[in-house]
């Protein structure tokens, strides 16, 4: 599933209850505590997004597991921490194979200009293009 569709506001309190298997009212109680921030209707209805139930389903797994609210609280900013990481570690992974391809091009170059002869002063583009036949220097 895309991350926008995750994110868009579908199901009403009461969907998202029975989805979750909790009350409403704890809905109500998680979004006073800001645990869950439910998007709202023109009408001011809360709407959750699949993300949403996510999350309420890993908070009540937590507080069913005998973690305390205060620790959930701590658990899903951990959690949302190390999923920023990881989005960082993948931009940056991406820059570096970036990269490596501009570094091996300039490699490329470097040795096709090392193949003009002295004096020589063809552009790597056309040294390249005499040495694979396809003009002269």
């Amino acid at each position: 599933m895309a991350q926008s569709d995750r994110d868009k506001p579908l199901y009403m309190i009461s969907v998202a209850a029975e989805l979750t298997g909790m009350h409403p009212q704890t809905l109500r109680v998680y979004e006073s505590k800001g645990l869950v921030n439910p998007k709202r209707s023109g009408g001011n209805t809360r709407l959750y997004s699949r993300a949403d139930i996510e999350r309420l389903e890993l908070i009540n797994q937590l507080t069913d597991e005998g973690i305390n609210l205060a620790g959930v609280v701590r658990i899903l900013d951990m959690k949302e921490r190390a999923e920023e990481r990881e989005r960082e570690n993948e931009k940056l992974r991406s820059r570096v194979r970036e990269l490596e391809d501009q570094l091996h091009e300039l490699k490329m170059q470097k040795k096709i200009t090392a193949l003009v002869p002295c004096g020589g002063s063809a552009d790597p583009e056309q040294v390249l293009k005499g040495l694979l036949g396809g003009g002269g220097i």
